[in-house]
């Protein structure tokens, strides 16, 4: 891989990292917000609703937007728009202008995956795309990670309006990073393409409703709320719940988030190692919904809850390299970005329905069952999983096995 291309995955990488940070910064700022905002685990509910409605919205629009003017200059945009939408809580704090705040948050984050995706397809060797994709993914799930760690040691030790000028500062150092002269995505030109029969409304229709893309939408739906309710959740049902002290409840959920960012990487050394992605995808969520039972109905102490949901959190993490590469395989060549924009949605779809249900279980003092619906989301996956490599098998069944989840 060329030192250019090195440049240009190290700077679509850390574009990535601020996307799940920002994604991450409410749910890591939840104890403190209420008291800080005025405001009910509801009311953050539909803020975190808010966001995920509109980046599902226009995160297909985004995406033929990438394909068509190119997805660098998107790119940059999305990370100052982002940063932006965080500072403003911080000068204004107050509901009216979190709700305004998520709304310019949405909009960026619409940008980051059909952005991404549609980048590294276009740069990057096919034979390195894999690991690209790996080292990619393992980039969000790290800025997922660092978020409790950062923001709330920051809100608990000064201020939580410190805490989202620290959100809005990380994006500002990665627009630096993105726009340093002479770097790799510097380099990267837009080349507009050509118009294709399947451009016109009926072949963009087409692409739209074909069962794949239906499926792999459905499949970024469940995933989603199985693992957001954990991410985003877990803090105040574990306090709230289990009476566990807020440090302990931050370590358990920054061990989930950093064990599941080093399950990608181990997922994508695993898929080059074995044939049966579909089977080993479900084997990992099936274990993941056990561990994530036993949270549920164990009173375990503090470093056993920090291991099993490590644990938890490393199998979930197995199945983001062959999700991606089954994503890419089912995009029409020149048309990244419109089908990670696409497929992503489903992504927003569960963060638009998870955050109001999840958070009207805390409000109603039902702690617990934010652990029983992760379990359960995750039982989903895994037989949405099972059944894509079923029909792929008998549709397929020469390659099934090879691209049941990759």
């Amino acid at each position: 891989m060329s030192i250019v291309r090195i440049g240009l995955l190290s700077q679509v990488a850390t574009a990535h990292f601020v996307s799940h940070l920002h994604i991450m910064v409410l749910a890591a700022l939840f104890p403190v917000l209420p008291a800080f905002l005025g405001v009910s685990y509801v009311e953050l509910g539909v803020a975190l609703s808010l966001f995920n409605i509109v980046t599902a919205l226009v995160q297909a629009p985004m995406g033929y937007a990438v394909d068509h003017y190119g997805a660098r200059r998107l790119l940059i945009a999305a990370v100052a728009l982002g940063s932006l939408s965080f500072l403003l809580i911080a000068l204004f704090p107050n509901y009216t202008c979190l709700l305004i705040a998520m709304v310019l948050a949405g909009l960026a984050n619409a940008v980051y995956h059909p952005a991404d995706y549609a980048l590294l397809s276009q740069a990057i060797n096919p034979a390195h795309i894999g690991k690209a994709f790996s080292v990619h993914t393992f980039a969000g799930f790290l800025g997922a990670a660092v978020a409790p760690v950062l923001l709330l040691t920051i809100a608990t030790a000064s201020h939580p309006g410190l805490a989202f000028v620290a959100a809005a500062l990380v994006g500002v150092v990665a627009l630096g990073v993105l726009l340093l002269p002479g770097s790799g995505l510097a380099e990267v030109s837009h080349v507009r393409r050509v118009a294709t029969p399947s451009d016109s409304n009926g072949g963009q229709r087409a692409v739209l409703l074909s069962p794949m893309i239906l499926s792999l939408t459905l499949l970024f739906v469940v995933l989603n709320l199985s693992t957001s309710a954990i991410e985003k959740f877990s803090l105040a049902a574990l306090m709230q719940g289990q009476g566990v002290a807020l440090t302990w409840a931050n370590a358990a959920l920054t061990a989930f988030l950093f064990a599941s960012a080093f399950g990608v990487l181990a997922g994508g050394a695993l898929a080059d190692r074995t044939r049966r992605h579909g089977l080993v995808a479900a084997l990992a969520f099936a274990l993941a919904g056990v561990l994530i039972l036993i949270v549920a109905n164990a009173e375990l102490g503090d470093m056993a809850l920090l291991i099993t949901l490590g644990s938890a959190g490393f199998l979930t993490g197995l199945i983001a390299p062959s999700r991606d590469m089954l994503v890419r395989a089912a995009s029409p060549k020149g048309a990244e970005g419109k089908t990670f924009g696409i497929v992503s949605t489903g992504f927003n779809i569960g963060g638009t329905l998870g955050p109001v249900g999840f958070g009207w279980l805390l409000d109603r003092g039902h702690p617990d069952a934010i652990f029983w619906a992760s379990a359960a989301f995750m039982g989903l996956t895994v037989a949405l999983t099972l059944m894509q490599s079923w029909y792929l098998e008998r549709s397929n069944p020469s390659t099934a096995p090879l691209v049941a989840l990759k």
